[in-house]
């Protein structure tokens, strides 16, 4: 028997996929904002022309708000998922064995891990 999913977890991973679908489908500023960074003027501004599709559109209405959300999100996680000395013995007792405060897994937890793989490729 498969366990019911909790609804608060669905509705977080749809909104999730749904930004990362919308995300995926708007285009990549990198190679562009190279050349507009050449272009600033004496106040500061760039003086762009360009087209875009919707899906930029649908992007970049919500980009800033979902950025500081995650990068909240990130933060709010590494504060959790932090090193405690555990107080075992060890044989190195300069390097003494470390749990995480949140998950009580081996220092460093799957979630750190996974965050520090995520933000340092």
């Amino acid at each position: 028997m498969q366990e019911k999913a909790d609804p608060r977890e669905t509705r977080l991973r749809e909104r999730l996929e749904t930004i990362r679908a919308r995300s995926a489908k708007s285009s990549s500023w990198r190679t562009s904002t190279q050349v507009l960074s050449r272009l600033v003027n004496r106040n500061g501004f760039v003086p762009v022309r360009t087209r875009l599709s919707r899906e930029d559109l649908a992007f970049l209405a919500g980009a800033r708000e979902e950025v500081i959300a995650f990068a909240d999100l990130g933060v709010r996680l590494l504060d959790l998922h932090r090193p405690l000395e555990s107080g075992g013995i060890t044989s190195d007792p300069d390097r003494p064995i470390r749990r995480c405060r949140a998950c009580m897994s081996r220092w460093p937890c799957p979630t750190f891990r996974t965050i520090s793989e995520t933000l340092d490729p």
